[in-house]
């Protein structure tokens, strides 16, 4: 290999291995823009998992909160929000005291944070993830289809509806089931729906990490508490805010009440469970029109609070009181989350929801609600036929058509040499000549 050419492959090697440094490691937290107060907005995954308190050897009392102080909390959505303790504008009053261990104020038009307190804590979050479970399910699953729930789904613990393993729900019914009442076992039947609690699992995790939600994790569709499961109040702003964009999201969490199918007489109809539970995922409605009873929305301020849209509130012993919920006032809407409260939060959520409209518009934003992760570019089919802006240029100099002049010069070379070896060869089969 002559100098020249020892050069060359030099340089290639050197610029490859400058890329490589140069590129961003998986995983690494993307900088973009800034906020009105000079911190960064970041978006991307975390650098690094954040362990669970509950799977800490070191883990301190029972706080709630399921990252300890030691881990660094995220901040995605502005460095301010990586803070613990209360996170709130300069030159307005501080938003009303609550007995919560994290909450967020947050306009769900704008995307800006107006104040929080411990956003990125990981909580359980009791039956606020059926929000993620709706946000979900909702564009994959079509809302006329009839649905026989499982044995498995009617006898979830918790807080249910009452479904029984007949072919008498739609989807739109448990969807209604699920953020009216907080239907555990509504839940779970829409996950059966949607193929498998396995596949709706991992869609829900899909999901929140397209939302960039990446405090949360689901082990379950319907909130109970469960290993590993959690979120963080800012990830519930961001999941309230990509259902509150879903017409039939803000329906289904504003109803205050409505009728859900009951069987009429169940066990004594002849013409129920024909198909049989091998064709549970396609079932036909039954002959006999169910009976129906009311269901009534479990949020408080629905009718009661001024421009209350509703969403989700949610309790276990473990997880305590959690809520996530949006009002409208004046065009502009407020979404209000809180984690971990011990005791009753409907005043407290009323007073929240009131600074956030006094405060919004008027004050330096803490932080923003990140958008979803926009979707892969497709790439390119290796067959596609190249656009007649990818040929070969016919003006330029001679280096932009060397490869075309090195090929047709070893073309002609190649043919020369061929035609030679013909002549020759032709020449030896002739009889000499006189």
């Amino acid at each position: 290999m002559g100098t020249n050419q020892q050069a060359l492959v030099a340089a290639l090697i050197t610029t490859t291995l400058i890329g490589l440094t140069a590129a961003p490691a998986a995983g690494a937290t993307i900088v973009r823009g800034s906020l009105a107060d000079g911190s960064g907005l970041e978006t991307g995954a975390p650098d690094t998992a954040t362990p669970d308190a509950e799977n800490s050897a070191s883990a301190g009392p029972d706080t709630g909160r399921l990252n300890d102080a030691k881990t660094a909390a995220s901040s995605i959505g502005g460095r301010r929000l990586s803070g613990r303790g209360l996170i709130a504008p300069a030159g307005i009053a501080p938003p009303p005291k609550t007995e919560a261990s994290a909450f967020l104020i947050a306009d769900a038009d704008t995307g800006q944070v107006l104040a929080a307190k411990d956003p990125h804590g990981h909580y359980r979050p009791a039956s606020t993830l059926k929000t993620l479970t709706a946000v979900t399910l909702i564009p994959k699953l079509d809302k006329d289809r009839w649905v026989k729930p499982s044995q498995w789904a009617c006898d979830e613990e918790g807080s249910a509806v009452g479904i029984v393993p007949e072919p008498i729900y739609q989807i739109d019914d448990l969807m209604r089931a699920m953020l009216i009442v907080s239907g555990n076992d509504a839940a779970d039947a829409l996950a059966e729906a949607n193929g498998s609690l396995t596949k709706t699992l991992a869609d829900m995790n899909k999901e929140a990490r397209k939302l960039q939600a990446y405090d949360t994790v689901a082990k379950t569709p319907n909130g109970l508490d469960k290993p590993g499961q959690r979120s963080s109040a800012y990830d519930l702003a961001l999941i309230a805010r990509a259902g509150l964009a879903m017409p039939d999201f803000r329906k289904y969490v504003s109803t205050r009440t409505s009728k859900f199918p009951a069987p009429k007489d169940f066990g004594k109809k002849k013409d129920r469970n024909r198909q049989g539970d091998d064709d549970r995922d396609t079932p036909t409605p039954t002959k006999t029109p169910p009976a129906y009873y009311e269901i009534a929305n479990h949020n408080k301020l629905l009718g009661k609070y001024k421009g209350m849209i509703g969403i989700k509130n949610g309790y276990t012993t473990k997880a305590l009181g959690s809520f996530v919920g949006a009002a409208t006032r004046n065009g502009h809407t407020i979404i209000v989350v809180i984690m971990h409260h011990p005791g009753g939060f409907w005043e407290e959520v009323e007073k929240l929801l009131d600074w956030g409209f006094a405060a919004d518009g008027k004050v330096t934003p803490v932080g923003e609600l990140v958008k979803p992760t926009p979707p892969p570019t497709p790439k390119a089919s290796p067959l596609a036929l190249r656009s007649p802006a990818a040929q070969t240029p016919v003006s330029g100099t001679w280096k932009d058509h060397a490869p075309l002049v090195t090929a047709v010069v070893l073309g002609g070379v190649l043919a020369g040499a061929l035609g030679l070896g013909y002549g020759l060869r032709r020449r030896r089969r002739e009889p000499d000549r006189p």
